[in-house]
């Protein structure tokens, strides 16, 4: 009996992590990174497996220092039934490749790395962003209601001379209480917009926009 009761102490300590493990990662955004859709555009956005339902939807924003120093306008985040505004000056500079973002109000694994922002705001560059540049995000609540396994649609608008952006979501499941424990996972980034001049694109993975080839500047495509 003694040996009994610790081996299934010893199981639940393997069962109980890895079961809130799976609700972590279990956001999707459609179209899948690196489809490039041209803005404004329309996406989907559900949860699956483990993490149905998650509440309190957040809408996660990262993107080049180009990108940001490029907005002619707001951002903006629409659904039946509401909308969010971006604004230039909402948006928190950071750079240090090990910090979080957002830094806090997560779980361990619910929050993505600058790192990890900066090589997917990368892609396709012939010169990726480096440790001593800057990266945007910013972080808002979207959505009327809370995810499940049935897809909600998003519409994004990007207003930029230089897009290139990153689109991710996190969420709330029932055993998180008041952090975020659901997210897009980072290797299915949000959608990334390569920059095409006057040209407003919106990339798609968030979820979370993707990323096209081009160069770090001046990029035309024909």
């Amino acid at each position: 009996m003694r040996k009994f009761v610790l081996l299934a102490l010893a199981l639940m300590l393997v069962i109980i992590p890895s079961v809130s493990a799976r609700a972590t990662g279990t956001i999707r955004i459609d179209p899948v990174w690196p489809v490039m859709l041209e803005s404004p555009a329309d996406f989907e956005i559900w949860v699956r497996g483990a993490g149905n339902p998650t509440s309190n939807p957040n809408i996660l924003l990262a993107m080049t220092e180009d990108c940001w120093e490029g907005l002619t306008g707001n951002i903006v985040v629409s659904w039946s039934g509401g909308s969010v505004i971006f604004t230039k000056e909402e948006f928190t500079a950071v750079q240090v490749n090990g910090n979080k973002v957002p830094p806090s109000g997560t779980t361990k694994g619910a929050c993505y790395t600058v790192a990890s922002l900066k090589d997917h705001l990368s892609y396709g560059l012939s010169e990726p962003i480096t440790s001593t540049e800057t990266i945007y995000w910013a972080i808002k609540p979207f959505l009327s209601n809370p995810l499940t396994g049935t897809p909600q649609t998003f519409t994004g608008t990007l207003p930029s001379s230089h897009p290139r952006m990153l689109v991710y979501a996190l969420g709330k499941t029932a055993r998180a209480s008041n952090l975020f424990d659901n997210k897009v996972p980072p290797t299915r980034a949000g959608f990334v917009v390569p920059e095409l001049g006057p040209m407003l694109l919106i990339l798609a993975p968030f979820s979370a926009f993707a990323i096209y080839a081009v160069r770090r500047r001046k990029v035309h495509l024909k």
